[in-house]
This record gives structure tokens, sequence and C-alpha cells, in this order.
């Protein structure tokens, strides 16, 4: 029956339609917190790290360094706070566009419902629908006008329903409103108790910057011990990396050769042909090309490589430190700051291929195909060249130190070149 499937379907899209606006708003918020907790999370473990408790220029630059971390990560949650916040405002407006929509589709249904029984109440006497019925000319005419009857009082129970179903996902639409609102009033208070945290660090920050303000002759000495200490372990870093990148290269060549001479076997006349390579490029063979690839694919989403709670103190590259003068530091990875019995772990799948100690501390490297990881500043070592890594697969634990720094120096490589590791490991 045409009317009465009609109203079938239109009953149906609407439930369909009811389902999908609702598992598209409250999955959504539920997400946007997931990530935001655990943001939070990873901010509360950092600030459980303990703060030097010296007098001394170098103890005061550790805890300024750790501050200046700390803060550096609050400010990057509020961001993605206030991101959270105008995503969910967003949702607010949507929800509040079809809630008008569902308003006027309700009113132009409940419109029509009202003529229609009107009409009907006009003509719904046994009497008339009889009349209506017998007054047909023939059986065949007598049969449809009687399916007719049966068929509009059906469409008007049907339609009856569907406006039941449309105030029933206005009631819902509202609810889910209601929650999403509720989300962001809970979201904007939470930020606030952040900013109230952010301002207790930067004024604690700025005691720390007040005390040493005036010992710019000590804060230089101890960075030019800081940075004649790095300068060594770089020189041991590079010279380490060069003999792997020449043995690499030695390797594919020998691959290459291997191959070459297969190929002339096989192919006999093309013996005479000339097959030129480039003898100082590095190159890898086939299955360290395999995962240089998956090492690229994976920019941005590498495991941090330290266990538990953490806070990046050294950042890349050579930047000026805020609050100081003339105080410029030149960095060749990152520094993260860990708890103490914090292990160094691998952030992918690779070979250990150096093993060295520096000034009594041991330092690994690991190649993952093209590209060096380097962990240095490591009380111990559970790992030997030539073994063979997952992903977070535990190197050795990281060294503390006399004023109770655990900190990790970590740098990455592709063959000779430095690379940003923040912009590799997950953040």
């Amino acid at each position: 029956m045409p009317h009465k499937f009609i109203s079938f379907l239109i009953s149906l899209l609407f439930a369909l339609s009811f389902q999908t606006v609702f598992s598209q708003s409250t999955p959504k918020i539920r997400q946007l917190e997931k990530e935001r907790n655990e943001l939070h999370k990873r901010i509360s473990e950092s600030e459980t790290l303990l703060k030097s408790t010296g007098k001394d220029v170098k103890s005061q630059l550790d805890n300024l360094s750790l501050i200046t971390g700390q803060i550096s990560e609050r400010k990057k949650y509020l961001s993605s706070v206030q991101k959270d916040i105008n995503s969910i405002q967003q949702e607010i407006n949507r929800l509040e566009s079809e809630l008008k929509t569902l308003g006027a589709e309700l009113k132009q249904k409940q419109a029509r419902y009202e003529k229609s029984l009107k009409y009907l109440h006009r003509n719904s006497s046994i009497q008339e629908k009889l009349m209506f019925i017998f007054a047909a000319d023939n059986l065949s005419q007598m049969y449809r006008r009687l399916r007719y009857v049966r068929q509009y009082a059906d469409f008007q129970r049907l339609k009856g329903e569907e406006i039941k179903n449309k105030q029933a996902e206005i009631t819902e639409k509202k609810k889910v409103t209601e929650e999403t609102y509720n989300a962001k009033v809970e979201l904007l208070r939470h930020q606030e108790a952040e900013k109230k945290k952010l301002e207790e660090q930067e004024a604690e920050r700025k005691k720390i910057l007040s005390s040493i303000q005036n010992k710019q002759i000590q804060i230089r000495k101890e960075l030019e011990i800081q940075r004649k200490a790095a300068n060594r372990l770089n020189s041991e870093i590079d010279r380490l990396i060069a003999i792997e990148v020449e043995a690499a290269r030695k390797k594919a060549e020998e691959e290459r050769r291997r191959r070459q001479a297969a190929a002339k076997k096989k192919a006999t006349e093309e013996q005479d042909k000339p097959v030129k390579e480039q003898m100082d490029v590095y190159r890898v063979d086939e299955s360290d090309s395999k995962l240089s690839g998956s090492f690229e694919r994976n920019k941005g989403k590498l495991p941090v490589p330290v266990t538990g709670a953490y806070v990046i103190i050294g950042h890349y590259g050579q930047y000026q430190v805020e609050g100081l003068r003339n105080v410029r530091l030149d960095n060749k990875g990152i520094d993260i700051k860990t708890k103490q019995g914090a292990m160094a772990r691998t952030i992918f799948d690779g070979e250990v291929t150096a093993v060295f100690q520096y000034n009594g501390l041991a330092n690994v490297l690991v190649r993952h195909g093209s590209y060096i990881s380097v962990y240095c500043n490591l009380e111990s070592v559970i790992v030997k060249k030539g073994s063979q890594l997952k992903t977070r697969d535990v190197i050795g634990q990281i060294n503390t130190d006399a004023d109770g720094n655990t900190v990790l120096h970590f740098q990455l490589r592709k063959e000779t070149a430095k690379l940003n590791p923040e912009q590799w490991i997950v953040r």
C-alpha cells in the first residue's frame, strides 16, 4: 500500500536521523575529555619532580630549567583546553541550530495533522463512510474505496507517530545540548584553575630569576663548564656516528656489487654496460630503507625515550634563556628530566651500534635504518653492541647526580644530520 509504505519510510528515516545526531555529540565530548585528561595527568606527574635544594648557581639554573619546562607544558595544555572550549561551543551552536530546525518541522507537522484531523472529524461518521463505499458504481470500485478508507486511517495513525517521534527527538536533542553546555561550563572552571597554577609557577620562576640576576659571572662559568663537557660528548658521538655511517656505506656497496655480479651472470649481454655509483654517498641496504620508511611515517608519534614522569628542560638548537641577559644555549638534542630510577627506552625498532663510556657514564647509539637515536647520561645499561631492540625496549637506567637531578640527554640524527627530537616524539 503506497501511503502506508511511504509513512513507514518516513518514520524509519526520522529514527535513523535521530540516532546519528545523538551519536555525534556526546562521544565527541568524551573523546576531547579523554585526550585532555591524558595531557593533564602528564603535567601533574611532572610537578612531582624534585627541585634542587642547593643555593649555588648550578642548582638555581637547574631549578630554573625545570620550572620553565613545567610552565611551557602548562601553556600548551591551556592552549589545548581553549581549543576544546571552542570546539564545544561550535557543538552547542550546531545543536541549537538543529533544535530550531526540528522545532519548525514539528510545528509544520502539527499544523498539517491538525488540518487533516479536522477534515476527518467532519467526515468521520460510520454512515458517511458507508455511503462513500456503497455509492460505488461496481464491486471493484467499492473495494478500492474500502481500501482507501483503511489506508487513510493508517496514514493518520502514522502521522501521529511521526509527531510523537519528532517530539522525542527534540527532547533528546535538548538533553544533549544541556550536557554539552555543562561540559563547557566545567571546562571553563578547570581552565581558570589551571591559569592560577600557571601564575604561581611564573611567580616562582621570577623569584629564581631575581636571585641569580646579579650572578652573571658565576652563570657564565657554570655554562662554560657545561658547554665544554657537551662539546666533548658531541665530538665522541659524531666520531662514532661517522664510523657507523661509513660501515653502512661499505655494507651497501658490497650489496650493490653482489647484485651487480648476479645481474651480470643472469644477463651476460649487459656485462659491458657501465654501472656508475657515487661512492662517497651514504646508502643503506634494502632492509634498512624499509625501516627508515617506517621511522619517517611515525614522525610526531614516537614514544618519549624515558619511563615515568618527565619534563623537557633543554630544547634543541640555539636559543636565548628568557629572563637572563646574554645567556644563550646551544643544544644538539634535548634534555629530559625525570624521577630517580627512571629508565631510558628506545623510540623505535633498531640495532645497538655502540655503547661507550664518557665521564664514568654510559651512552648508547641505536640505528633505525638511516636514522640514529642517541641516549646519554646512563648509570647502567642492559644492552650491548648488536642487540636487536623493539620500540619501548629498556636500554638502561638514567643517572641521578649529586643534586638529585635525573636527566637523559637525547639526540636524533639522519645519517650525520642533526634533527630536532621534539618534532619526532609524541607531545
